[in-house]
C-alpha cells in the first residue's frame, strides 16, 4: 500500500504526535504503527475483508490487510449478512488465489509497501445487479493519487482532516489513507451526527471537511442557525453530486474562509476534473462545469466509435491517467468501463468547452423529448438554484407526442414554491426544449432501500399517485 512506508517514517520522526482520531479516541504515529505491524503479523491471508463501522481498530486493521502484496476487501458492514456471506464466497472460489481471511483480521506479516504494480484494494461498487460489481486498484495508482490530490487540493501535514461519512465508502476510506501518506491528521466519527461534527470542527481545530453535499447543506444551515463558528475551516472538499446553489452559499457563509471543492470522479477512474471556489469568488447557479482536468490526467470526448468529439461536443468522458483501476473481477457487462485505445470511459457523458469539462450524466438516464437529448443532472443542477427549492429530482415520462416528456419533482423549502415561480425561475438558466411539462410536489426525495435517488421510483409514485407527490399548478 502506497502509505505503509510513510506511516512508519512519521512514527519514527513524530511517533506522539496525533495520526487518528475517531470519535474523540486517538491513535498517535507510533502507536498505529505498533499496533497494525502486530495485527499483520496474525494471518497470513493473501485477501482480508474488512467489514467495520468507524472505529481506531478500523484503520489499524485497513493498514495491516494491505502490508507487503496482500489484498483488502472493504464491505460496508450494514450491508445484509447474505450480501457479505456472497462476496467472500466469491473472493474464496478462486479471486487471486483464494486464501480470504474475514472481519475482524488483517493480513500478512510486516508492515510495508508492496510491489507497486501489484493490487491492493478490491472495490466494490454498485451495479444493476444484487451484487456490487468488484474491480481492483493498483498501488501505484493510488501513490499517484495521492500526489495529484495533495497537489490540487493543498493538503499539509498543519491540516487536520474530518471525513465524518463511513470508512466503508471510497471518499473517506481515501481520505483516511492520503492523510497516513501525507503525515497529516485524520479526524472521523462512529457515525454522522451533526452536532458532533459541530463540536469536532469547534473543538479539534478542524481545518478541511471531506464530504458529500447533503451532508454539507447539514451542518452549513444548522451551523449558521446555531452559530457555530466554522472560520477555521480553509478546505472543503465535495464529491458524489454536484453542488447545487443554495447549499455553495450557505456553506460560503458558514465557513466564509473555506476554498470550496467539488469534483468528478469515478471509483474506476479515480480524479478526473476538478474546480475551487475560493471565499468571496463568484459562481453561476445551475452551471454543469467541473473544472479543468487534475494533474497527470487527459481528458477527450468521444463518441461511442472512439472518435474524438470537438469542442461543446457531447459525448463519452474518456481519460488517459495512471490512477485508472485494473479493472472488473467481476460484475463487468463490457459497458461499465469501456476503454477506446488507451482511453477509458464510464459511460458518463458531457462535453469540453474551453478546457473544461461540463458533466451532463448517465446516458442511460437520457431524455429523448420530441428529438432533443435532455439529461436529467442538467435540469436538477438548474431548478436547486431556483429560490424556494431545498431539492429536485427530475425524470423522463412516456408520452403520445414526444415520446418522452420531462417531470420534475420538488423537494420545497420553507414557505414553499409554485410551478410559476419554478417556470419563470428557469428562463434564464435552462434551454426552453429541456424545461420540466410538469411539477410535482414530494415530501421526500424517492431513494431506494439502499439509499440512492431514484427517478424510477419518482415515476412511479406519480403514476400511482403515492400520498408524497402532489401536482403543482
Amino acid at each position: 500500500m502506497p502509505f505503509l512506508n510513510n506511516l512508519q517514517r512519521w512514527a519514527d520522526e513524530r511517533p506522539d504526535d496525533t495520526a487518528v482520531v475517531v470519535a474523540g479516541k486517538r491513535l498517535s504515529w507510533a502507536e498505529l504503527r505498533d499496533s497494525a505491524r502486530a495485527a499483520a503479523a496474525c494471518s497470513t491471508a493473501p485477501v482480508t475483508v474488512l467489514a467495520q463501522p468507524n472505529s481506531t481498530r478500523f484503520a489499524i486493521e485497513f493498514a495491516a490487510a494491505v502490508a507487503g502484496d496482500r489484498e483488502c476487501a472493504v464491505l460496508d458492514h450494514t450491508w445484509p449478512d447474505s450480501l457479505q456471506e456472497e462476496i467472500v464466497q466469491r473472493l474464496l472460489s478462486g479471486v487471486n488465489g483464494g486464501g480470504v481471511h474475514a472481519v475482524p483480521g488483517s493480513a500478512g506479516a510486516g508492515l510495508a509497501d508492496g510491489d507497486p504494480a501489484s493490487s491492493f484494494l478490491i472495490g466494490l461498487t454498485s451495479g444493476t445487479t444484487s451484487v456490487p460489481k468488484a474491480f481492483t486498484r493498483s498501488r501505484r495508482s493510488w501513490q499517484q493519487s495521492f500526489d495529484a490530490s495533495m497537489e490540487f487540493f493543498g493538503l499539509s501535514q498543519q491540516d487536520r482532516t474530518l471525513a465524518p461519512g463511513p470508512l466503508a465508502a471510497s471518499l473517506n476510506l481515501y481520505a483516511l489513507a492520503e492523510c497516513l501518506y501525507a503525515g497529516s491528521e485524520f479526524h472521523t466519527l462512529e457515525s454522522f451526527d451533526v452536532g458532533d461534527v459541530h463540536a469536532a470542527i469547534t473543538h479539534d481545530g478542524i481545518t478541511r471537511l471531506v464530504l458529500v453535499p447533503t451532508m454539507l447543506r447539514l451542518l452549513s444551515e444548522r451551523g449558521l442557525l446555531g452559530c457555530v463558528d466554522a472560520s477555521g475551516v480553509r478546505t472543503i472538499i465535495c464529491a458524489g453530486s454536484k453542488l447545487d446553489a443554495r447549499t455553495l452559499e450557505a456553506a460560503r457563509r458558514w465557513a466564509p474562509h473555506a476554498t470550496i471543492f467539488e469534483y468528478y470522479g469515478a471509483s474506476e477512474l479515480s480524479f478526473v476534473s476538478g474546480a475551487g471556489l475560493a471565499a468571496g469568488a463568484p459562481f453561476a447557479a445551475g452551471s454543469t462545469a467541473i473544472g479543468r482536468p487534475f494533474p497527470g490526467v487527459e481528458v477527450r470526448i468521444l463518441d461511442d466509435s472512439g472518435n474524438e468529439l470537438p469542442d461543446g461536443a457531447a459525448g463519452n468522458i474518456s481519460v488517459q491517467s495512471g490512477m485508472v483501476s485494473n479493472g472488473y473481477l467481476w460484475g463487468d457487462d463490457g459497458q461499465a468501463l469501456r476503454c477506446f485505445d488507451g482511453w477509458f470511459t464510464v459511460g458518463d457523458q458531457g462535453y469540453l468547452s474551453d478546457g473544461v469539462l461540463h458533466i451532463l450524466g448517465r446516458r442511460a438516464d437520457m431524455i429523448i423529448t420530441a428529438g432533443k437529448n435532455v439529461y436529467p443532472h442538467e435540469v436538477e443542477l438548474a431548478l436547486s438554484s431556483v429560490p424556494g427549492v431545498a431539492s429536485a429530482i427530475a425524470a423522463g415520462m412516456e408520452d403520445d407526442l414526444r415520446g418522452q416528456r420531462v417531470v420534475a419533482g420538488i423537494v420545497p423549502s420553507h414557505g414553499g414554491v409554485t410551478a410559476t415561480q419554478l417556470r419563470t425561475g428557469l428562463e434564464d438558466v435552462l434551454a426552453k426544449d429541456k424545461r420540466p411539462l410538469q411539477y410535482y410536489a414530494l415530501d421526500e426525495l424517492p431513494v431506494t432501500d439502499r439509499g440512492k435517488v431514484s427517478r424510477r421510483l419518482l415515476l412511479d409514485w406519480i403514476a400511482s399517485r403515492d400520498s408524497r407527490v402532489r401536482h403543482l399548478v
